[in-house]
């Protein structure tokens, strides 16, 4: 997964619901007789439910039939901040600039493309392009970049960048509007950089989505939080026709993956801080969640960590491993539930089933449940001139374990009988080997179970599995 994404890409890619308006209350009313009261003075230093000149239920002036003015946008922003805080239980330190810009700006800016030739970048795209061909959800026909780049232009609502500690808004309307609960959302995220620092990013694709499920998690939690205010306790600004949708299409399954944090993370914020308060959620930035498991399945954290596995390099000389570090990733359970789901090896209307109060989707299924941890190393040819005249000759071992052999077996039945075979087309070419001859995945297979343990080695033919990985 490119590690520059996370963060500032996904940081809106949330359901949305409806709010309505609400009477003002007085911050410092004691009674429900105080009614007709004036606001009082700003106070002598900050404090929880005031920023910039403005306290947290303190009415507005803002119309965004014609978009936004600056005085309107420091209005609604600094009113935000301030409920951010009250919600959140935690102060900023400092001002947030906000930026809305055009969808078609954001386009054009190309903020999260891979446009660098550097040889580097070039080695981390083709080995990332193996990681998601071996989790069969992006296959020989396209490259990650590209689905990452159709999925982004058209489905991201805004982003918060650490490195630049400011906001952007898009907007698809032709007048700069704010959406509020995508404001409220990235202004959290601004709260955890100043609290916590977002500036980190963990080394594997497993571990990205799971530190962003506390991440996105507590973001899109207190979102929605925020909402029920807006309905309950709150006057707020009425959001602009076709707030929170997106426009184009994009992958599906690949989005599932993405999508993890913002959809499992909620539930799990709110799991801790039902355990502990908001405390609780503050101390787990100093102890993230290490894998996605921990965010699908709140129970596990923090006690059940991932088993360490590793694959042994048995390759012929006419393969290599990749000059990548790490040399291998972790794609963890969402991203196998995202496979199974994509190629029909579950009833995906499962998806949308027992999701719970603030998660969106369903991640969990039998074949992907009981995950203990996997490792992918890709592989290339050695000879660079062969790599290139054949970029599609490409190789990769995948080593899953799991916490019962019953598990493990499910995993595999699974993964042969419904995946390659039935939806796949796959045929049967020697003991545990299998060949898919046409489409994106047209590769040579073999899986094999020791145990708990499931290895399923790639290639491009059935003579160069051994070549990559000897039985």
């Amino acid at each position: 997964m490119n590690r520059s994404r996370l963060v500032a890409v996904f940081s809106a890619f949330f359901l949305v619901v409806a709010g309505c308006a609400a009477p003002v209350a007085n911050p410092n009313a004691t009674t429900d007789a105080e009614d007709d009261w004036s606001w009082p003075e700003d106070p002598p230093t900050d404090r929880l439910g005031w920023e910039n000149g403005y306290w947290y239920n303190e009415s507005i002036d803002v119309d965004q039939s014609d978009g936004l003015n600056a005085s309107e946008r420091a209005a609604f922003v600094n009113r935000t901040m301030a409920r951010v805080e009250v919600i959140r239980e935690l102060e900023f330190t400092d001002s947030v600039p906000v930026e809305v810009i055009s969808r078609a700006e954001y386009r054009n800016r190309s903020l999260f493309g891979n446009d660098s030739e550097n040889e580097s970048e070039t080695v981390h795209a083709d080995w990332n392009d193996q990681v998601w061909e071996s989790i069969l959800l992006v296959g020989e026909d396209r490259t990650i970049d590209e689905v990452f780049d159709e999925l982004y232009g058209g489905a991201v609502l805004g982003y918060y960048s650490p490195s630049e500690d400011r906001i952007v808004l898009i907007s698809d309307g032709d007048d700069p509007v704010v959406d509020r609960q995508t404001l409220a959302h990235e202004l959290v995220h601004a709260l955890q950089d100043q609290q916590f620092g977002l500036d980190d990013s963990p080394p594997t694709q497993d571990r990205q989505l799971a530190r962003n499920g506390l991440v996105e998690g507590d973001a899109r939690y207190v979102d929605r939080l925020y909402e029920e205010r807006c309905g309950d306790d709150w006057e707020c600004v009425g959001r602009p026709s076709g707030a929170g949708s997106s426009s184009g299409s994009f992958d599906y399954p690949v989005f599932l993956t993405i999508y993890t944090p913002y959809s499992e993370g909620p539930t799990f914020v709110s799991s801790l801080r039902e355990r502990g308060g908001w405390g609780a959620v503050d101390d787990a930035y100093a102890s993230p969640p290490v894998s996605t498991e921990q965010i699908i399945h709140p129970e596990t954290y923090p006690d059940e960590r991932p088993v360490e596995v590793t694959i042994e390099d048995r390759s012929s000389a006419e393969w290599v491993r990749y000059d990548h570090d790490p040399v291998g990733d972790t794609v963890g359970e969402a991203s196998i539930f995202a496979m199974f789901w994509k190629h029909r090896a579950i009833d995906q209307t499962d998806l949308n089933r027992n999701t719970g109060r603030y998660s969106a989707y369903n991640y969990s299924a039998g074949p992907s449940r009981g995950w203990a941890g996997d490792l992918v190393v890709p592989y290339r040819p050695a000879s660079d001139e062969e790599a290139t005249a054949n970029p599609n000759r490409r190789a990769y071992v995948w080593r899953t374990t799991w916490d019962t052999e019953a598990d493990a077996s499910k995993f595999e039945t699974t993964y042969v009988k419904t995946m390659l075979q039935l939806r796949l087309g796959a045929k049967r070419a020697a003991p545990n080997t299998y060949v898919i001859e046409d489409g994106p995945f047209a590769d040579a297979y073999r899986v094999t179970r020791r145990g708990e343990t499931v290895t399923i080695v790639n290639a491009p033919s059935v003579d160069a599995l051994d070549e990559v990985h000897p039985a």
